[in-house]
């Protein structure tokens, strides 16, 4: 992958915060791009916000189904990630039709105790340290970490192994076979927690597919279905608190106002999602017909890759949209996708970052970067962008 050209690489990269210049120059002069690829098959680019939303919602024209790859690159015949990303009507309708139930507000509002719970003892741990805290470990990972297995209903002994798995399947320097390994192994990994909860289910998530499901889900599908919880809600989550703790930290106007202002917390919180969009590219759509976005002809069989990013800093959308303003009105973003495979999982996140940054700020309001920003180091070439150190003197 390292050695792709910049313009096929320019949607997995970027310049601290910021997409790199790259992909800006590939919107302006072209919304819709041919990458140059060595296969056999077109790959193309979406840049611009409206012909991404045109592409995420258009299901007749596009598939989400990964098997559009079996023999074109390293995914073997008969790979099933399960999940809700990489499946299409009616098999997506029917799944997400299981999990809608348990992520309702009114569902998901039970949790608001918890994840309270959750930050605080983060918090409490942290303020026990002496010297720098690295704050992705001690406090952005661990949030997302401890909600989605109490959600998902499984040990403390797994949390480690989940952590590993949902980092590793993102990070695009072993290849598209270092994904789907990773990918292969965390279903492994839960094909046996289903296993177990079959003989005694639990009070998440699997469980509950067990109990009011497990006649008409296998194990496979259960297991399926919950890594793709884990996959949407562990490390984009993760990320969003890092980089969001970053956005705060070289801002203390915004920092103040989040530890002021209990108001504040929803705007900051969607103009960030629209402004660090750490979901780089959303899941790969393959063609399945001839067909035409914003006047370029696709072929049936070609992938087109959307550039999350790119649509959610267009200038279409209003002034300034590669600056940071939660006192504007930030237009419908992209962030957790668009159409039938929007994010099932985006009300827990906001409620996880709404409730994670003023409890950060206020218990700790002299918190400062132990680094130069510039010293901040960066995951290099991830779907999911984030960064694999944030240390901090908490004051």
């Amino acid at each position: 992958m390292r050695f792709l050209p910049n313009s096929t690489l320019a949607p997995l990269r970027r310049d601290g915060l910021d997409p790199v210049s790259d992909l800006t120059e590939i919107r302006e002069a072209r919304r819709v791009s041919r990458l140059p690829l060595p296969f056999g098959f077109g790959v193309w680019l979406v840049t611009g916000y409206e012909e991404a939303k045109a592409v995420l919602a258009d299901a007749d024209s596009f598939s989400n189904d990964l098997s559009n790859l079996v023999g074109k690159v390293d995914v073997p015949a008969g790979f099933t990630p399960g999940g809700l990303g990489f499946s299409d009507p009616p098999v997506h309708t029917r799944r997400r039709k299981l999990l809608t139930p348990e992520f309702t507000m009114r569902r998901l509002s039970r949790l608001t105790p918890l994840i309270h719970t959750i930050v605080e003892e983060r918090l409490d741990a942290m303020a026990e340290r002496t010297g720098p805290v690295d704050l992705m470990e001690s406090f952005a990972l661990p949030v997302p970490l401890l909600t989605i297995c109490e959600l998902l209903g499984v040990s403390h002994r797994d949390r480690s192994d989940f952590q590993r798995l949902s980092s590793a399947r993102f990070d695009l320097f072993g290849g598209a076979s270092a994904s789907v390994g990773a990918i292969s192994e965390s279903m492994d990994y839960l094909l046996e927690v289903v296993r177990r909860q079959r003989v005694e289910p639990g009070p998440g998530l699997i469980g509950m597919l067990i109990r009011e499901h497990g006649d008409e889900l296998d194990d496979l599908e259960i297991a399926g279905l919950s890594d793709g919880v884990l996959t949407g809600g562990l490390e984009t989550t993760a990320s969003m608190l890092a980089l969001g703790s970053i956005v705060l930290l070289r801002d203390r106007e915004q920092f103040q106002r989040i530890h002021d202002d209990d108001a504040a917390i929803g705007p900051f919180v969607d103009e960030l999602l629209r402004y660090l969009t750490v979901v780089q590219l959303a899941f790969p759509r393959f063609a399945r017909k001839d067909t035409e976005v914003a006047g370029v002809q696709i072929a049936e069989g070609d992938v087109v890759l959307i550039s999350l990013s790119a649509a959610n800093r267009d200038p279409a959308l209003g002034a300034d949209m590669d600056g940071f303003d939660a006192g504007r009105k930030t237009p419908p973003h992209l962030a957790f996708g668009w159409g039938a495979h929007r994010c099932i999982g985006a009300e827990l996140a906001k409620m996880e970052l709404r409730a994670a940054y003023p409890a950060l700020v206020r218990r700790f309001p002299d918190v400062r970067l132990a680094v130069e920003p510039d010293k901040l180091s960066y995951r290099k070439l991830s779907i999911v962008y984030g960064v694999n150190a944030l240390p901090v003197h908490l004051g």
